[in-house]
């Protein structure tokens, strides 16, 4: 969602330019010659919550939308489109554009496409592990198709007259909850994973078993919209337990033996909710940061409005081309701090132009409709 600037949260925005930059920062090392130090392992991981962090995101943010749309309002079939016409104006022109970017860019450097028909319908990913083709494309899939599946699901269910339709909201994301988390547990089960490697590619990032990523995000919306004091007064408590659990992730994992080898089915069926929820703790935190006051804090909100479009940009794009037409195997540290400082550049500022000249003319019309 891109609220406009009376509706917009700052402390929201806080937490979408942390998930952009996170993202970006773990493509640099790209740039950089393989090194396991602190560093660029840090980096590594920081890819991985980026994207955790702008699913818990959109959840919360959608579930919101929905969730008053669903109590307010006579919830019908003109509610569900409504709902789906504007997050596709705000998703699908960006998408397209970039996708054909990318297709161009991919015959102009002989690279053959596999199942590109999959890409226009976000199926790269469905079931099995994306193709090489556009690879940071396997998270907007799992966004489109939660899109779909939320908004149905709660008027199929919302056929059924109840009193209390704030529970049955909630019936319905529990519900939803279960069935993606049983799914993990089915992959458990089916498949047997021996490195992180395979289980990035064939579980983390793969469409039905990664939704309840942002249904976590609809759960905790729905927490703060009833109980909004509680929601209030907690927010300190919960970001510390939040913190905790990303710290536990970071440093806890070796120490007690909870490697992907050693423990297969915490990676499998716990890791990845465990992950979702540590950030949605942060959200009462942020979400009551409500504006700022020093100008100095305005690039952060500026980095958020163009984090779309940095996130389309910024890998298969711009840092597929650089690293085309320059050679960064046979730089020194001088020079891949250089270049890493030009690639950063081209990709704020083209990510700007793609925002303010086609994404926000875009968004502007939207909303005069």
């Amino acid at each position: 969602m891109e609220p406009n600037l009376k509706q917009r949260i700052f402390g929201l925005d806080v937490l979408r330019a942390t998930a952009i930059i996170m993202v970006v920062c773990s493509h640099v090392l790209w740039i950089y010659p393989k090194s396991n130090s602190f560093i660029p392992t840090l980096f590594e991981l920081f890819g991985f919550w980026g994207v955790e962090l702008f699913f818990v995101l959109s959840g919360f943010l959608i579930g919101s939308i929905l969730y008053k749309s669903f109590i307010n309002e006579n919830y019908t079939l003109k509610s569900v489109f409504h709902f789906l016409k504007r997050r596709w104006f705000r998703t699908l022109p960006n998408y397209y554009f970039v996708l054909l970017v990318n297709i161009g860019i991919a015959f102009f450097l002989g690279f053959s496409i596999e199942n590109l028909e999959s890409y226009f319908v976000f199926l790269q990913n469905f079931n099995s592990k994306s193709p090489a083709f556009f690879p940071e494309s396997w998270s907007l899939s799992i966004e489109e198709y939660t899109y779909l599946l939320l908004p149905f699901s709660l008027f199929f269910v919302g056929l059924i007259k109840v009193k209390n339709k704030s529970k049955l909201f909630l019936l319905v994301i529990v519900a939803l909850i279960l069935v993606f988390w049983m799914n993990k547990f089915y992959y458990h089960s089916q498949f047997n994973i021996s490195n992180i490697s395979e289980w990035n590619l064939n579980l983390k990032s793969v469409l039905i078993y990664r939704i309840d990523a942002i249904l976590i995000g609809v759960l905790f919306a729905w927490i703060s919209l009833n109980f909004s004091e509680f929601w209030k007064n907690s927010k300190t408590v919960f970001a510390f337990i939040g913190l905790g659990i990303l710290f536990f992730l970071m440093f806890g994992i070796l120490p007690l033996n909870l490697t992907i080898e050693k423990n297969p089915f915490f990676w499998n069926v716990l890791y990845l909710p465990i992950t979702s929820i540590a950030f949605a703790f942060l959200l009462p935190f942020f979400s009551e940061w409500k504006t700022y006051t020093s100008a100095i804090l305005y690039p952060i909100e500026l980095i958020s409005k163009i984090s779309y479009s940095i996130y389309l940009l910024h890998y298969s794009i711009i840092l597929q081309l650089l690293k085309v037409f320059m050679d960064t195997s046979q730089m020194s540290t001088a020079e891949h701090h250089f270049f890493t400082f030009i690639y950063l550049v081209i990709t704020f500022l083209l990510s700007y132009i793609l925002y303010r000249f086609y994404e926000k003319p875009i968004l502007n019309w939207r909303d005069k409709r």
